[in-house]
């Protein structure tokens, strides 16, 4: 059995249960785990360790207990949007030269730790909706410059990169941007249908 290991903010964490393995949220995770589930039965465990307002040094600073211990086969890790929003309310963000730098160290301890283990790092993103137009400069500008950072993270340690930001403004042709992302930042159903199969395409081709 091959172990699934979800980890983020509230995007991945979507109101998923800290006593029950089984109950991934509400979000992407769960819809991952039912078509892989659906399609190879008993093939996979899955966990979400997504925490809700995490960033960058969030994730590392539980690198041990979150990552490490649970021994994963294949990580996920979409991190990026608190590390810019937190800026605006208490100036606690965390600017993008150290996002990228705290992001490397994640990534070598934990390949050092488990060499075998696969990582899959997902594009940070934003639309232009309720909690965010009102610095929509500003959340623009800076996620873009984190999803860089991942990006080339992604790239310095040949891992796989999943990108959203382009798929979720096409997406917005189809509807309004709050009808994916409900405040700009926090997916819909839709919107985490829209990462679910992003995450699906890129795990395929591992």
């Amino acid at each position: 059995m091959k172990t699934i290991l979800f980890q983020g903010d509230s995007i991945t964490d979507a109101g998923r249960s800290r006593e029950d393995n089984d109950n991934l949220g509400l979000g992407y995770p769960t819809l991952v785990k039912a078509e892989l589930g659906y399609d190879d039965p008993g093939a996979y465990q899955f966990y979400n360790r997504g925490i809700s307002g995490n960033r960058v040094v969030d994730l590392y600073a539980r690198i041990k207990v979150d990552f490490i211990n649970l021994k994963p086969d294949v990580i996920s890790i979409l991190i990026g949007v608190n590390d810019v929003w937190h800026e605006l309310g208490n100036q606690n963000g965390v600017e993008a030269e150290k996002y990228e730098r705290i992001y490397s160290m994640l990534i070598e301890e934990i390949q050092d730790a488990l060499p075998q283990t696969r990582i899959m790092i997902l594009e940070p993103f934003v639309l232009k909706a309720s909690a965010t137009e009102g610095a929509w400069d500003y959340f623009s500008a800076e996620v873009s410059k984190r999803a860089e950072k991942a990006r080339l993270v992604a790239e310095k340690y040949h891992l796989t990169f999943i990108p959203l930001q382009e798929k979720f403004h096409k997406a917005t042709n189809l509807c309004p941007p709050n009808y994916w992302l409900r405040d700009g930042v926090h997916p819909t159903t839709m919107g985490h249908e829209l990462i679910k199969r992003a995450w699906i395409e890129a795990f395929r081709s591992l």
